[in-house]
């Protein structure tokens, strides 16, 4: 895969996970890209011999459903903790992937960030 590419994909998980309150990036000890809310990850990337992959915190039950599917697999080492992973996602996973990191991130997040997402999100505007 193009180093151009991985780049691509990186720079729209970044978009999208650093648009959440609070939201920061680290580079974590194995040099992925890890986004975290109050210390905890909610989504690790990295660059290896088979390109790009993304991982993200989810439940068990979503965790299954998305095993089904043709392009998802349980994540090395923390799978047992409810985290998928996806390897080079196209175009058309992107839509799908941003939905998956909103969720991921709101199942990391203290209440009060989750409440403040969630006005933020209700009918497009802030909720008083």
């Amino acid at each position: 895969m193009k180093t151009q590419d991985t780049a691509g994909m990186l720079e729209n998980v970044r978009n999208i996970c650093l648009a959440m309150p609070e939201a920061v990036e680290v580079i974590d000890g194995f040099g992925h890209n890890t986004f975290k809310i109050n210390g905890k990850s909610f989504v690790i990337s990295g660059d290896g011999e088979k390109g790009f992959s993304l991982s993200f915190k989810s439940d068990r039950e979503t965790q299954e459903i998305l095993l089904q599917k043709e392009h998802f697999f349980k994540t090395p080492y923390i799978g047992q903790h409810g985290w998928v992973s996806i390897q080079n996602p196209a175009g058309e996973d992107w839509d799908e992937l941003s939905d998956l990191i909103q969720e991921a991130y709101l199942r990391a997040a203290p209440k009060r960030l989750v409440k403040i997402w969630t006005e933020l999100h209700t009918n497009g505007r802030t909720a008083e």
